[in-house]
């Protein structure tokens, strides 16, 4: 069920649609729906629900989208659902979307007893049950009802265990309750749980399976989701940990796609990884460097405040600190990327060092090949992007600009402050100067400081 409106997240973005862990609530809901091979996944949405078909029809081709319009709570939400299943399964399982802590144990648990005839719900205890559906049992402990906040009496607010809205039951079952339902009550809605004294009164068994407070928790506003983050976030960095990776700080780490890592890599406090990431072993990643689709070989070392994003790094090569690999960057072994360097669709070779302050751009570097600080690939003519070439063992000299399309030959020597267009020899040295200007006995400006005093003196 993924049709409420989300009023309390303050947001034009639909709240199913909001992130968790680098994805949308919906998107964990659905994960665990679909690991126990459900013949049908149905998305219950509202009329505004163009940005939510659009994201999980490419993600998740397989769904089928059904619209409530207008929402009338959550028994009609399942009605129509059900309604618009041209064959449906022996059990329907109910899950809301803004739930996505669930874990798939549970609705395993509640679907084997629902294959045995019975309704069964999942539910958990509180202490702060306020605002939130009651489970009434009589004096042996047998389920009778669910009441809602808004209906509920003061003996059974009093209650601590409470609805978490995740139930399965016998389709036949289920389809002919939630049809007969009607909406006398506080809110004037269709209430699902109302099926439950539908299911009393047949004597059909009620089950319930009881989960963890922390597991049970729905998400309403921004206050909640961010406490649910840093739930999932442990829970990861937790898994981590137990796979023998190093974090300096679990609580100061983030993990929002899916990351591999071999043995012995560690992980320092601020870092962000995301889509999908793999470190090889004994890779060391400093402090708050973000790492996106990206993989790294063995040993190599990130210095903090570094970002890559589709990326490769090989074997050894040293990366930061405050370096910038874009989509297409592929450093290759040994080789250096220093601070404030950005390297962009391009090879730097084994052995190869930019360690400082430069851009390289659709450009082939060799190996062993060293980029002087300030050295800028000008790949960009202001229509077309143009490749730089530099073959092994060439040298670049400092505040060096290389307009592409251009090749530097293997050994060749660029001198600092040049700015080339043409293609470079091999083992040649080449560089561009101007004639200097030189003013001879030029006098130094000298720095100016007002005197309070004599400023406040009459001139004559």
């Amino acid at each position: 069920m993924a049709a409420g409106q989300g009023k309390r997240m303050a947001s034009r973005l639909p709240k199913v649609l909001h992130p968790l862990a680098g994805r949308p609530l919906l998107s964990h809901v659905l994960t665990t729906a679909r690991s126990i091979a459900p013949q049908t996944v149905a998305v219950v949405v509202g009329k505004d629900s163009a940005a939510v078909r659009e994201f999980f029809s490419a993600s998740l081709p397989n769904l089928l989208f059904v619209e409530q319009s207008p929402p009338r709570g959550t028994g009609d939400a399942v009605r129509v659902a059900l309604s618009a299943l041209s064959a449906p399964a022996e059990i329907t399982l109910v899950m809301n979307g803004d739930c996505p802590l669930i874990a798939s144990s549970s609705v395993r648990e509640l679907c084997e007893a629902a294959k045995q005839g019975a309704l069964a719900w999942l539910t958990t205890k509180t202490s702060s049950p306020q605002g939130l559906g009651r489970i009434v049992r009589d004096a042996k402990g047998k389920v009778l009802a669910i009441v809602e906040e808004r209906d509920a009496n003061d003996a059974q607010k009093s209650i601590d265990e409470i609805n978490v809205g995740v139930l399965a039951a016998p389709t036949a079952l289920l389809k002919r309750w939630v049809e007969q339902l009607t909406c006398n009550n506080a809110q004037g809605e269709y209430y699902l749980t109302d099926v439950l004294a539908m299911a009393v009164r047949e004597n059909v068994p009620v089950e319930t399976v009881q989960t963890d407070e922390i597991s049970a928790r729905g998400i309403n506003d921004r206050a909640q989701l961010a406490d649910v983050e840093r739930i999932v976030q442990r829970r990861q960095a937790q898994a981590l940990m137990l796979q023998g990776v190093t974090l300096a700080d679990p609580a100061r780490f983030d993990l929002r796609g899916a990351l591999r890592c071999g043995r012995d890599v560690r992980i320092d406090i601020g870092c962000v990884f995301e889509g999908e990431v793999v470190l090889g072993d004994e890779v060391e990643i400093g402090a708050h460097c973000v790492l996106r689709n990206v993989t790294l070989a063995e040993g190599v070392k990130v210095a903090p405040f570094s970002h890559l994003d589709g990326a490769t790094v090989g074997e050894q090569a040293l990366i930061g600190p405050y370096a910038r690999l874009r989509p297409g960057a592929k450093i290759a072994e040994r080789a250096h990327v220093g601070n404030f360097v950005e390297i962009k669709a391009s090879t730097l070779g084994a052995g190869s060092k930019a360690n400082h302050l430069s851009y390289l751009g659709d450009a082939e570097i060799g190996a062993n090949v060293n980029i002087g600080a300030g050295t800028i690939t000008c790949n960009y003519d202001g229509v077309n992007k143009h490749k730089t070439t530099i073959k092994d063992g060439a040298f670049i000299g400092s505040n060096t600009a290389l307009v592409a399309p251009m090749t530097v030959g293997a050994g060749a020597v660029v001198g600092a402050g040049s700015t080339l267009s043409e293609d470079i020899e091999a083992q040649s040295l080449t560089f561009t100067r101007t004639r200097p200007i030189v003013k001879k006995n030029w006098p130094r400006p000298d720095s100016k400081v007002p005197d309070s005093k004599a400023s406040t003196k009459k001139k004559d």
